[in-house]
């Protein structure tokens, strides 16, 4: 971290985010801030900042896990501790690389004191470096589904247990979490997105005088760093003096019958899964009061609280939108109003009853953020700067408190994220391609389904996900071997039976082994790789019924919501009329694809032998951007081909084209009705794919089919 962090109330716009942190440094149980948004939006600087306003912490001399001297953990390794004075030291920012190892993140064995004393020592990793300060994750979505497992176990927990190469160790880890990621390279799972506490969405302002704000403060920091902090040094005080007074506040808020009710009830009326959501909405509208300055929970408080905690816990699947409803929120608020409350407030309220300081414009009885919806506006003050109340802006910065239309408060359910519906390319996926035959109205895809596994053959190298079978830096271990360069894994035990029957000759004397370098062998691991899955899809007049279209449609979309469990990469191909054309080129945000395949035109030729050909050309351009990760071919068809003289010759010539690279194909056959001329299934034979039907895509089909023959099997021995 920079020895001069930029000043946090420095910082313009980004109101949400601003909030979502301030209300997790008052109470680090709401369980850390999810920012999602376009690159370049000043996240990592914000979370530096902040750290710098958080008070110093008083540490145990000597301990490595940060224990609090006034209260020491009793289960501390390198306890047991009394109570009593210790040592003062400004709260870490720790941050987790996206690269980073589980032995890095949780810690290990002391390889270096376990082969030169012969003891087991706990070498503590980056949990235990962040307790009681800030763990910062950037690019969250991009780090490995395990590694989210123990980071996010840890946070709800408090502490991190190890269990692992004969060392059992528990510490305690409590940290304010904020991740960060960029929805255009693939989103969280669910499960996963439920443990962050808060969630807010960024983007640079559209406004030019907030933009040149912008510029004109990062340039005066870059030239002089400690000047630049300086000029902000009283507003940074200030704030820091506001945390400080909403965390001694925070034990005296009373949340009231009255708010559980309306907690409850829009837990409830948005469906949301589990009971944490009604949790952390209580802490966070708790911390809301505290850091307005009162003891009591309002409305409003429960509103702002619900458009940070609950969005992201709507989203059962990549392809549902974002975001509140907020007309339906504010019904279910007036439904489920206390009546000893009094009456219910306005829309932008005037701040709390008896405030005699109270100031319109961005006082503390506004919300924080200078909004009823935590928009754009108001920053931990009030003012669109961060700066309080009370301050007037330096000579040439911008003091408007009016809302920033351009810079998104929560989104509604009823919106489409920024380039869903063109794939993020500023072209419409209902365009066709010049010299197309006429196309006909996109029809809509059906429900999806569980979709059978599909899987690429043989043993991969390729980035960790949870497709196909990979030699990979995490899993099983099924091996061990002499290292191939730099040792990355070291597999304790086959090292020392490697170096055991040498110790006579090489003189040991005493405990401890002599261990040499040839001794040292490497784990090999077994884990699971996430695959390049393009989707090539027929959208010609043979596939045009609207019920067989609409079938298709929403096989596709099973595929790729089972792409996205799986962390894959995906592409869409379509080919109609006398082209085919790349709909997506490879990405990991599936719901992009998603919104590709719904406006997908149809109508023409089938110009089948042309989708092959383009599929080659895109999966050899991949192959030379990321050769480690394997594709898979999906050919969505009736295995027609009528785009002009030999088309079906030359469908059966590109077929043996890929066929004879060793690309791993699945073709799903969509022919319908009572007259079937198999063309789809001679069109696997050529790719030397697996061929199946719609109904054989259903996992579930394929479940009750393994059912049936067992319960037959059953049967007949019975008899």
């Amino acid at each position: 971290m920079s020895p001069t962090p930029y000043p946090f109330t420095a910082i313009v716009g980004m109101a949400d985010m601003r909030l979502g942190l301030l209300l997790n440094a008052i109470s680090p149980a709401i369980g850390g801030v999810l920012v999602r948004g376009e690159k370049g939006t000043a996240k990592s600087t914000m979370v530096r900042a902040l750290s710098a306003l958080l008070p110093d912490i008083g540490t145990v001399p000597g301990c490595r896990f940060s224990c609090d001297p006034a209260a020491p953990d009793p289960g501390c390794p390198d306890g047991p501790h009394e109570p009593g004075s210790g040592t003062a030291r400004p709260a870490r920012m720790v941050e987790l690389p996206v690269g980073a190892s589980e032995d890095r993140l949780v810690g290990a064995l002391d390889i270096e004191r376990a082969l030169s004393e012969g003891v087991k020592a706990y070498q503590p990793g980056l949990l235990a470096d962040a307790h009681r300060g800030i763990l910062y994750v950037d690019e969250v979505n991009l780090l490995h589904d395990h590694l989210i497992d123990l980071l996010l176990d840890a946070a709800a927990m408090g502490a991190s247990y190890v269990e692992r190469e004969g060392v059992s160790v528990r510490h305690a880890a409590r940290f304010l979490l904020v991740g960060t990621m960029n929805p255009e390279e693939g989103e969280l799972r669910p499960q996963l997105l439920d443990r962050f506490g808060l969630t807010v969405e960024v983007a640079a302002s559209r406004v030019p005088d907030e933009r040149v704000e912008v510029v004109r403060r990062r340039l005066a920091y870059d030239e002089d760093p400690g000047g630049f902090r300086a000029r902000w040094a009283a507003d940074e005080s200030e704030l820091r003096e506001r945390i400080a007074a909403a965390r001694a506040l925070l034990p005296q808020v009373r949340l009231g019958d009255g708010a559980l009710r309306q907690i409850a009830a829009v837990c409830a009326a948005f469906e949301v899964d589990g009971m944490r959501a009604d949790i952390v909405t209580a802490r966070t509208a708790t911390a809301l009061a505290a850091w307005a300055g009162r003891t009591d929970v309002t409305t409003e408080d429960v509103r702002q609280a619900a458009l940070l905690a609950l969005p992201h816990r709507r989203r059962r699947n990549p392809f549902d939108a974002p975001g509140l409803d907020e007309e339906k929120l504010d019904e279910t608020l007036r439904q489920f109003a206390d009546e000893d409350e009094g009456p219910e407030p306005d829309p932008e309220p005037e701040g709390p009853d008896g405030d005699p300081d109270h100031d319109p414009d961005g006082g503390p009885g506004n919300d924080p953020d200078g909004g009823p919806d935590g928009g754009p506006g108001g920053g931990p003050g009030g003012s669109p700067d961060g700066r309080t109340p009370d301050q007037a802006p330096p000579s040439g910065e911008i003091s408007e408190g009016a809302p920033d239309p351009s810079v998104p408060g929560p989104r509604t359910s009823t919106e489409t994220p920024a380039g869903a519906a063109d794939g993020g390319d500023g072209q419409g996926a209902g365009v066709p391609p010049a010299g197309a035959a006429p196309e006909q109205r996109a029809v809509g895809a059906a429900a999806p389904f569980k979709a059978r596994k599909l899987d690429v053959p043989g043993l991969g190298e390729g980035a960790a996900g949870r497709r196909s079978r990979a030699r990979t830096a995490h899993g099983r271990t099924t091996g061990a071997r002499v290292p191939r360069g730099s040792l990355t894994a070291l597999h304790l035990s086959a090292t020392v039976h490697a170096a055991a029957p040498h110790q006579r000759a090489r003189g040991r004397r005493g405990p401890g082994l002599v261990i040499r370098r040839d001794d040292l062998r490497e784990a090999v691991r077994e884990g699971r790789e996430g695959n390049l899955v393009l989707f090539v899809v027929d959208a010609s007049g043979s596939m045009a019924a609207r019920k067989r279209m609409s079938a298709v449609k929403g096989a596709v979309l099973s595929l790729l919501l089972d792409a996205y469990q799986r962390r894959d990469k995906v592409g869409l191909i379509t080919f109609r009329g006398s082209d085919a054309e790349l709909a997506l080129p490879p990405t990991s945000s599936v719901d992009a694809a998603a919104a590709r395949l719904e406006k997908l035109p149809t109508g023409g030729r089938t110009p089948l032998a042309a989708g092959l050909l383009r599929a080659r050309e895109v999966l050899r351009i991949e192959r030379m951007r990321d050769p480690a990760r394997r594709p898979l071919l999906v050919v969505v068809t009736d295995g027609r081909a009528t785009g002009g003289r030999g088309a079906v010759a030359r469908a059966g010539q590109a077929a043996g084209l890929l066929a004879g690279e060793g690309v791993a194909s699945v073709v799903v056959d969509c022919e319908a009705g009572p007259v079937r001329l198999g063309l789809a299934a001679e069109l696997a034979r050529g790719l030397g794919a697996t061929a199946l039907t719609l109904d054989e895509l259903r996992a579930d089909n394929v479940t009750a089919l393994v059912r049936d023959v067992r319960t037959a099997q059953q049967t007949r021995r019975a008899a």
